[in-house]
């Protein structure tokens, strides 16, 4: 579009211009401007399809190494899933072994609780009375 305007422009300066110079000599400025407009055209049409084509080869490598590295990640998937089974495997004793050493100490702190508990109520009867 801007080329059509630049041309028409420059049509219109050289009518201009032309009017007491040689219509030959001008007529081959035009044509040598029409020539080099299609050659400047031809080179933008080139690299945008050139671009057009980088981008096409863009996609298609990102597609090839998405298809290269699924499964490299759906092994590191399934090796972080048997690590996470181990080391669940190894903590789910250790946490029995906590729990179970500290019920006791936890049973006592509760009785010991309650009795004082007790003992508060039956002072607090005793003073009532």
């Amino acid at each position: 579009m801007k080329f059509s305007i630049i041309a028409a422009f420059v049509v219109f300066a050289l009518a201009q211009g032309s009017l007491a110079q040689d219509p030959a000599a001008e007529l081959q400025k035009i044509s040598e401007y029409f020539e080099n407009m299609k050659n400047k055209m031809t080179e933008e049409l080139t690299t945008f399809m050139r671009t057009q084509d980088l981008g096409n080869q863009a996609q298609t490598f990102l597609e090839e190494q998405k298809t290269q590295f699924e499964p490299m990640v759906a092994k590191i998937q399934e090796q972080l899933k048997s690590v996470v089974t181990n080391v669940e495997g190894q903590i789910q004793p250790m946490a029995a072994n906590v729990q179970a050493q500290i019920q006791p100490m936890v049973q006592k702190f509760q009785e010991q609780m309650e009795a004082i508990l007790k003992q508060l109520t039956d002072q607090t009867k005793a003073i009532t009375n």
